[in-house]
């Protein structure tokens, strides 16, 4: 299935399920169950992402079950270990999902499979897997760098927002910088509207980290203008930004309703709920009338 990662919406994970489920059907009624186990190693994933992480594995289990009985394919096995590997770590089972990954990285590089060894290359960056997040980061930017396939090369951007937020995260905030910034350019040459916009909102949070606050709240009010003139609602990060910009400027009277406006958006986040109480009650307590 050529056309497989297509019927993705990474942001409706309940409609690419049922895309996912249609295409399964398609390919058992069309008599091809190589293009029906590739299609369940996707919807593995569409149901991970909606924490269903028991039914992904099961699904795996079917791929698995097929390959034993008349063989599935090695592309088809590299996407399995991809996809198992991505529900252990979204279960936070992150030590389970080394092994699949590495397994996946191994088995994808030896076929020529460029774009899903980079793939595999980027979870193993982003689980810290030995030899460490830099080395897994500069294998997979080589191949994407250098590799022919398009698969391949489409994942240059994402690659460097990942360096981008490591850096930050590590303190090196003028090197964050340069990684979204590029990331961007990346973004501008093959990214759609929506990934450009992100890309921006990274920007300009790297200029905030750097003391930069000017610079940053023109980023951020440009690209808040950008995503209210395509109907696009704010998830709150928007608003956060804006409002701790605003902040930094000490213009807290005119900060406190984004910041408010924030703290009621990212709330409705289970995963920031559960791991960053601290961050919503922050905002909950600036966002307040003076």
């Amino acid at each position: 299935m050529a056309d497989l990662d297509e019927l993705w919406d990474f942001d409706d994970a309940v409609a690419s399920e049922a895309r996912f489920r249609a295409a399964v059907a398609a390919g058992i009624e069309g008599g091809d169950l190589g293009a029906a186990a590739e299609a369940r190693t996707q919807l593995a994933r569409a149901v991970g992402l909606q924490g269903r992480f028991e039914e992904g594995h099961a699904i795996l289990d079917e791929v698995e079950a097929a390959d034993a009985a008349q063989g599935v394919g090695d592309r088809i096995r590299v996407r399995a270990r991809l996809e198992r590997g991505r529900l252990y770590r979204s279960a936070e089972a992150e030590a389970d999902s080394v092994g699949p990954f590495l397994e996946a990285w191994g088995l994808a590089s030896t076929l020529g499979e460029d774009g899903l060894a980079v793939d595999a290359a980027h979870m193993l960056a982003l689980v810290e897997a030995p030899p460490g997040a830099d080395e897994w980061h500069r294998r997979a930017l080589a191949l994407a760098d250098t590799s022919p396939q398009p698969a391949a090369r489409r994942w240059r951007a994402s690659l460097w927002n990942n360096i981008g937020w490591a850096r930050l995260e590590g303190g090196d905030r003028a090197g964050a910088l340069t990684a979204f910034e590029t990331a961007l350019a990346a973004r501008r040459e093959r990214g759609g509207v929506k990934e450009i916009r992100i890309a921006e909102w990274s920007v300009g949070r790297a200029l905030r980290a750097l003391g930069r606050d000017e610079e940053a709240l023109t980023v951020q009010l440009r690209v808040a203008a950008e995503r209210t003139a395509a109907g696009d609602r704010d998830d709150g990060y928007g608003a956060e930004e804006i409002g701790e910009c605003l902040l930094a400027l000490g213009q807290e009277a005119l900060a406190r309703p984004h910041l408010a406006r924030a703290a009621e958006l990212l709330a409705a986040d289970p995963w920031l709920a559960e791991h960053e109480p601290e961050r919503l009650a922050r905002l909950r307590s600036l966002g307040r009338p003076g």
